[in-house]
């Protein structure tokens, strides 16, 4: 009875969420607030009027963001870049992806994990991604995926929280491949509001370098385990 109470609060807890989320949504772009938030020049201008709340904003706009995966983060974190500078904004940025991150991994952590375990032929699977190697592994392809700009964020976040990765652990790969990414949007909107050519070439070397890191660690991974097979 506990267990049947248990799934009707999550089914309860679900669709008030998803209402939630959609009547946000819906507030959000009635209002016009949407097209500001895909609008990086509007959005730091209003970022700006708020003076000290400013950062708040920032926040509050990468949660919303990465929760409700509509909404695009990269105008937010090059807003945050032009008004606050790199360091800054991405310290602004990080907080509010990683919360996101973390709320995003919980909702689908309380809503669907338990369910995932009900399927005979998912269960196996998820017992053996519970296991020490493959928790490693996960913390890998969450840490790599947050190096690629193309991959989802936010399908990333609420993928993981379906798996048996320790929320610890997500924790830490999200943070490690979070920080070097917000800087370089960061940085990359600064440039952009002051259109230093110079500085935006050696900022998209920079990201071209990012998103090749997770290739150059899956080639070197491969030549190691080679090189170890063929030694024995």
């Amino acid at each position: 009875m506990a267990s049947k109470l248990g799934v009707k609060h999550r089914l309860v807890l679900g669709a008030t969420l998803l209402i939630g989320l959609a009547a946000l949504y819906w507030v959000l772009r009635e209002t016009g607030a949407l097209s500001t938030l895909t609008n990086r020049q509007a959005l730091r201008e209003w970022v700006d009027h708020l003076g000290l709340w400013g950062p708040l904003a920032i926040i509050a706009m990468m949660i919303a963001a990465i929760v409700m995966s509509p909404i695009p983060s990269g105008p937010i974190a090059m807003a945050a870049g032009a008004s606050y500078g790199p360091v800054w904004g991405t310290v602004y940025v990080v907080i509010g992806a990683e919360a996101g991150a973390l709320l995003a991994f919980c909702i689908a952590r309380l809503l669907g994990y338990e369910a995932m375990q009900r399927w005979s032929r998912i269960r196996p699977i998820l017992d053996w991604l519970g296991k020490e190697r493959s928790q490693t592994g996960l913390m890998l392809v969450v840490f790599a995926s947050r190096l690629v700009p193309f991959i989802s964020f936010d399908a990333v976040s609420y993928a993981a929280g379906l798996t048996p990765l320790a929320f610890w652990r997500f924790l830490i790969a999200t943070l490690a491949g979070v920080i070097p990414t917000a800087y370089l949007i960061a940085t990359l909107g600064e440039v952009l509001i002051t259109a230093d050519s110079r500085g935006l070439t050696a900022v998209l070397l920079l990201v071209s370098g990012i998103t090749l890191l997770p290739i150059l660690a899956r080639l070197v991974l491969a030549w190691h385990r080679k090189r170890k097979s063929s030694s024995n």
